[in-house]
């Protein structure tokens, strides 16, 4: 799978770009609503078979194959995760997070070539877990394909803008 390296074409005042923009904001907000009520099960059924969720070391890395990244998971070891966070014996993750994502600035385009939809967005994201409120910024981009009136997730990766720094356990997902 080809990682997008380019941000959507901005395009003012098209209808059809404003269409697309308000559908990929709605399912952005239902990700984000489904990840926030601990709904790990259908946010894991918004991703295809063969997609990917990726969360880079370094700013502006574009391999997440030879270059180490903070998590770079398939659909498989997503569910492994997903089923690890609920596990009575993964005393690391107890209590879990209660987390409030928030996504704005979101920027969508369709790819001509194989109608997928890139998808550019910003992310404030605020976990409280074990008496401590911590906070995350990002860019995100998804790549989205067309399921029936909705989308499936191909690829999601989040650039945290601290990447580099010490992130002291992340107990959740972006």
């Amino acid at each position: 799978m080809t990682m997008p390296t380019e941000l959507p074409t901005i395009t003012l005042f098209n209808p059809e770009a404003d269409l697309l923009n308000r559908q990929a904001a709605h399912f952005l907000a239902c990700e984000a609503y489904l990840l926030d009520h601990g709904q790990f099960d259908p946010w894991l059924d918004l991703y295809t078979d063969d997609a990917v969720y990726w969360v880079p070391l370094e700013a502006n890395q574009q391999d997440p194959i030879n270059t180490h990244s903070l998590v770079y998971d398939d659909k498989r070891l997503m569910q492994i995760r997903i089923r690890q966070q609920g596990h009575p014996r993964a005393h690391a993750r107890l209590p879990l997070s209660r987390t409030v994502h928030q996504t704005g600035n979101v920027l969508a385009s369709k790819n001509p070539a194989s109608n997928d939809i890139t998808v550019s967005s910003t992310l404030v994201l605020f976990e409280y877990r074990k008496e401590r409120q911590r906070s995350f910024a990002a860019t995100v981009v998804h790549q989205l394909q067309r399921s029936g009136d909705s989308f499936k997730i191909r690829m999601k990766r989040v650039n945290l803008i601290n990447s580099e720094s010490e992130l002291d356990g992340i107990a959740f997902l972006f």
